[in-house]
C-alpha cells in the first residue's frame, strides 16, 4: 500500500459562541485556507437547554488530505472567541 492510502481523513470541528461568529469564521476560512468545499455549519444545543441563546455553533471543516494546520485553525477559532475540538 502506498503512503497516500494510509492518510487518515481529518475533520476539524471549530466551536463558536454564536451564529454570527461562525458565519464570519467560515468566510475567513475560505480566504485564508482556500477550502476545497464549504464548511458545514451546525447548531449544537447544550444539553437540557431549550433557549436558542444557549447554543454553540459548530463549523465542520473536512480535510481529506490533512492539509490544514491545526495550530492555524486553533488561532483562527480563538479570534472569534471559539476553539477547535481535538479529535
Amino acid at each position: 500500500m502506498s503512503d497516500a492510502q494510509h492518510v487518515r481523513h481529518l475533520r476539524h470541528v471549530l466551536v463558536l459562541p454564536d451564529r454570527d461568529a461562525a458565519e464570519e469564521l467560515i468566510e475567513e476560512l475560505a480566504e485564508r485556507f482556500g477550502l476545497a468545499e464549504e464548511p458545514q455549519l451546525v447548531r449544537d444545543a447544550l444539553a437540557g437547554e431549550d433557549d436558542a441563546e444557549d447554543a454553540q455553533w459548530l463549523v465542520v471543516v473536512e480535510d481529506p488530505d490533512a492539509a490544514y494546520d491545526p495550530a492555524r485553525l486553533d488561532g483562527l477559532a480563538a479570534e472569534y472567541e471559539g476553539w477547535r475540538e481535538a479529535e
